[in-house]
């Protein structure tokens, strides 16, 4: 009988002392920092450097990068030298692989699925297979700009079989990501989950109180996938 392992958590877009606290406390697995200037939850190496020290053993800095300059990339490996590297921008996999370490490759899932949308099918398939040296491939909603936007694309148009760990993003809350788990889960690997306007009050704002209770709804939809004895 299949059976499936816990859901790892990664909250995304810290930018605050006691929300690394909150999150770390709270049993998230990755924190998430963004080296994306334009972004409202933008931190900079040095400051990714000072919340990143904040973190107990065995919680995962991740560096969260859209089409930055290999200068860039390279200074803040160094003030973040245990960090996993997120790319979202239109890097291709041989960038993503340049700098040696294990890194995430966002997809940019459209919202719409077919003619009806004008929006053409995404080949997750492909994807997967373009960027296998990925330690996972997370799936975001493809909106204006970079990052979900808050936005949930059609968990139903993802196929039915994709060899390849994957990290459920875009708009996730903790209304829906039991359904989201339930959903994606038996279509991958192993599944994880990345979450971060859904555990705010403000941009860039977390809420423990939102981080306790999207953390207590992954395990929800990790009690209904054990196999019942």
């Amino acid at each position: 009988m299949k059976t499936h392992p816990r859901t790892r958590i990664k909250i995304c877009g810290l930018t605050r002392e006691q929300d690394v606290d909150a999150a770390a406390a709270a049993g998230a697995d990755a924190l998430g920092f963004v080296m994306y200037e334009p972004s409202p939850r933008y931190v900079s190496p040095e400051r990714a450097a000072e919340l990143a020290s904040r973190l107990p053993p065995f919680i995962t800095p991740v560096l969260l990068f859209v089409n930055a300059e290999p200068a860039f990339i390279e200074h803040a490996l160094r003030l973040v030298p245990h960090a996993l590297l997120q790319f979202h921008g239109d890097e291709t996999p041989a960038q993503c692989q340049a700098w040696g370490r294990p890194f995430m490759r966002a997809a940019r899932i459209p919202l719409g699925d077919g003619p009806a949308t004008g929006t053409a099918p995404f080949d997750l398939l492909n994807y997967a297979q373009e960027f296998k040296a990925a330690q996972s491939i997370l799936l975001d909603a493809h909106v204006e700009g970079f990052g979900g936007g808050g936005k949930t694309f059609n968990w139903s148009q993802l196929p039915p079989n994709v060899n390849a760990h994957l990290v459920l993003s875009g708009g996730l809350t903790p209304a829906n990501v039991t359904d989201g788990i339930l959903q994606v889960r038996p279509r991958c690997t192993t599944l994880a989950v990345d979450v971060s306007s859904g555990v705010e009050v403000s941009k860039g704002i977390k809420s423990a109180e939102k981080i306790h209770q999207f953390i207590a709804a992954v395990r929800a939809a990790d009690e209904q996938l054990v196999p019942s004895p």
